[in-house]
């Protein structure tokens, strides 16, 4: 019997694999990168690759699809932010660090350890967007479009990780939805909010 909730991947994957091009988009129409956090798109990429092997071991290959669609357009916006604003020297160790860190996981532990670490994964990840967005005075840089397709596919990982009995998956989802709804309230405070009078 086929059980359509096998296929919700799919449907994450059509939320996914375009993702970041409405970010990419804005940036490059208006060169305005207000709000939006280089070491976000960094960290991204890198989990990203990490999730396409915890993926290809738990054999979820529909899945693979928005894993690897990720890596390639987040790296490509974070060296679009990157040639706008260098990060300090801190936030770059600590990126290279947690890379090394995956990846020692995955050699060493394979799935499970692996798993574990992408566990905290997105909630490291999204940390410094959500911090960016809510410091910056006018985060006009930031693509709504961007956030309502990563607030698309985590409830779809959400409620495949409920069918699937993957708790990494739930938590990946259930935290991709509360951080999508604080991105999206910024950019619409953002929006509401008035320009400040000169003078």
């Amino acid at each position: 019997m086929i059980d359509l909730l096998d296929y919700v991947p799919i449907a994450a994957a059509g939320f996914a694999v375009p993702q970041f091009l409405p970010q990419i988009r804005k940036l490059r129409a208006t060169g305005d990168s207000a709000g939006v956090s280089p070491s976000w798109a960094a960290l991204t990429s890198v989990n990203n690759v990490a999730w396409f092997a915890y993926f290809t071991l738990s054999r979820y290959w529909t899945a693979l699809v928005p894993s690897s669609s990720a890596t390639l357009l987040a790296g490509t916006l974070a060296v679009m932010l990157l040639r706008r604003r260098r990060p300090g020297r801190r936030p770059a160790a600590l990126i290279a660090a947690w890379a090394i860190t995956l990846a020692a996981a995955g050699l060493v532990a394979g799935q499970v350890g692996l798993g574990a670490l992408l566990t905290a994964a997105f909630l490291l990840q999204v940390t410094p967007s959500v911090w960016t967005a809510y410091r910056t005075a006018r985060p006009t840089g930031i693509s709504s479009g961007t956030w309502l397709l990563i607030l698309g596919e985590l409830t779809c990982w959400m409620i495949f990780g409920l069918h699937a009995a993957d708790p990494r998956l739930v938590t990946l989802g259930a935290t991709g939805i509360i951080v999508s709804t604080l991105m999206l309230a910024r950019i619409y405070r953002c929006t509401r909010d008035p320009l400040p009078a000169n003078g």
